[in-house]
C-alpha cells in the first residue's frame, strides 16, 4: 500500500467516527487509505539545555498563541537516547502535518541536557500537558514539578511504578504482554511453564506477572530462574528448569539479545522440546528474527500493520528508518488532536477525557487509559519465523467492559 505525503480527514467526519475504540479504527484505517520501540537505558545529565524547538506549523500556517495549545516534549534529543528521542520527536511532527493541526503548538524540551532543567521550563512557558518523557527514572522528575502545577503528563515510559494521577503511561506494559502470550498458550496445549527473568525490578514485576497470568490461565507455573545475564547465569538457569520437573512451555521475559542467548542454553539442558515464548521487547529487536534458534517461538505485541505503513512515510520524509517506539510519539499527537477539538485555548487540559472507556486509536492500535494512568492494548501473537514476524492470533477487536 502506497502512502502519499499528507493524510487529512474533515473535522465533522473525526467528530462523529471516534467516538468508540471501533469507530476509531475505522478511522485511523480510512486516513491511510485515503493517503496512499522499560527499557531506556539511564544516562546522565548536564544542568542546563539548548533553547526549546518548536515544531512548524502544519501548512506555513501563522496563528498567535492566543490560538493554539501549548503541548510540551520532554525527550533526549542528544546524548545517548538522542536518536530514540529524535524519532519520535520526528513522529510528533509528522503526526501534526498528517492530520493538518493548526490549533497545537508543540515545543521540544531536551531532557538529555538536564530533566529538571526542561520541566521547569515547559511549565514556565505555559504548557498545558507534557509528552513525555521517555525514561522512566526520568517520570518522577518530571511529575514533581508537573503535578503542583496542573500540568498532567503522558509519558513514553512503560514503568507501571511511575503512573499515578496526573500521570498516564503511553508505554507498552510488559504485564499485558506476558499476560497475552501464557493464556494464547495454554490455549494451544501447553500447560506447564517455566520462566527466565532477569535480577532487577522489571524481573521482579515479571515474574509476578507471570505467576498470575499462569494461574488465571489455569496452567501450572514449574518454576522461575533469575539470571545477570552472563553466559554462567543463563546455563545455570536452564539446568535448573530442566531438573526442576516437566514443562512444555518457557517464557523468557528479557530483550531479544537475551533471548537469543538463553534458547541454546535451554535445549542443551534438556529442554529440547519447550516451546518458547517471549514479550514484546523482542518486537524493537530484529536480530530476533534473523535468529534461527528463536523460529517457532511466540511474543505477544501490538499489531505492526500500521507501523509498517507509517514507516515507509516517516523513510519518505526524514530519510531514514523510524525507531519502533517512535509511534508512542505519532499516536500521543492523534490522542491530543482528538481531545483538542473540545478543550478551550488557555485552560487546563481536560484530563478526564482520557479515560474514556471507549479509548482511542493509533498506530499500534486500540488503547485506553485507566484512572490510575495505567494504559490498556490490544495485543496480537506473533510467530518468528525465517526473518520475520508473522501474527498468528489477532488482536481482540474490541475492550471488554472497563472494571
Amino acid at each position: 500500500m502506497t502512502i502519499a505525503a499528507t493524510i487529512a480527514a474533515p473535522q465533522a467526519q473525526l467528530d462523529d467516527i471516534w467516538s468508540t475504540a471501533k469507530r476509531a479504527a475505522a478511522l485511523f484505517a480510512l486516513l491511510f487509505l485515503a493517503a496512499c520501540q522499560s527499557v531506556i537505558p539511564k544516562g546522565g545529565q548536564a544542568p542546563d539545555g539548548p533553547p526549546p524547538v518548536e515544531s512548524p506549523d502544519p501548512g506555513n500556517v501563522v496563528l498567535s498563541d492566543g490560538d493554539r495549545h501549548r503541548v510540551a516534549l520532554l525527550l533526549p534529543v542528544s546524548g545517548a537516547d538522542g536518536d530514540v528521542g529524535q524519532s519520535i520527536a520526528n513522529a510528533t511532527t509528522l503526526a501534526l502535518l498528517d492530520t493538518r493541526n493548526t490549533n497545537i503548538r508543540m515545543t521540544t524540551y531536551d531532557t538529555a541536557l538536564g530533566v529538571d532543567a526542561a520541566v521547569k521550563k515547559a511549565v514556565a512557558d505555559g504548557n498545558k500537558l507534557i509528552l513525555g518523557p521517555l525514561r522512566s527514572d526520568d517520570v518522577l522528575a518530571v511529575a514533581n514539578v508537573a503535578k503542583p502545577a496542573g500540568v498532567p503528563m503522558i509519558s513514553f515510559s512503560n514503568d507501571v511504578g511511575s503512573a499515578g494521577p496526573n500521570v498516564f503511561l503511553l508505554g507498552h506494559l510488559p504485564s499485558q504482554s506476558i499476560d497475552r502470550v501464557v493464556k494464547y498458550a495454554k490455549a494451544q496445549g501447553y500447560t506447564r511453564f517455566g520462566g527466565i527473568v532477569p535480577k532487577s525490578v522489571y524481573g521482579q514485576r515479571a515474574l509476578s506477572n507471570m505467576t498470575n497470568s499462569v494461574r488465571a490461565a489455569g496452567g501450572a507455573l514449574v518454576s522461575v530462574q533469575e539470571i545477570d545475564g552472563s553466559t554462567v547465569s543463563i546455563d545455570a538457569a536452564a539446568k535448573k528448569l530442566n531438573a526442576a520437573g516437566v514443562i512444555d512451555a518457557v517464557l523468557i521475559a528479557d530483550n531479544g539479545r537475551v533471548a537469543i542467548a538463553t534458547v541454546p542454553a535451554l535445549r542443551k539442558a534438556g529442554l529440547s522440546s519447550a516451546k518458547v515464548l517471549g514479550t514484546d521487547l523482542w518486537n524493537i529487536d530484529a536480530s530476533v528474527a534473523a535468529n534461527p534458534m528463536l523460529r517457532g517461538a511466540w511474543f505477544a505485541s501490538v499489531s505492526d500493520a500500521m507501523f509498517r505503513q507509517y514507516a515507509d512515510k516517516y523513510r519518505a520524509r526524514f530519510g531514514r528508518a523510524p525507531s519502533r517506539l517512535s509511534s508512542l510519539g505519532y499516536d500521543s499527537v492523534l490522542l491530543v488532536a482528538r481531545v483538542a477539538q473540545s478543550w478551550k485555548v488557555g485552560t487546563r487540559f481536560p484530563v478526564n477525557r482520557l479515560t474514556d472507556p471507549d479509548g482511542f486509536i493509533g498506530i499500534d492500535g486500540a488503547f485506553r487509559f485507566a484512572a490510575n494512568g495505567m494504559s490498556e492494548r490490544m495485543l496480537e501473537v506473533q510467530e518468528v519465523q525465517a526473518g520475520k514476524y508473522v501474527t498468528v492470533d489477532a488482536a481482540p477487536r474490541g475492550f471488554a467492559p472497563a472494571k
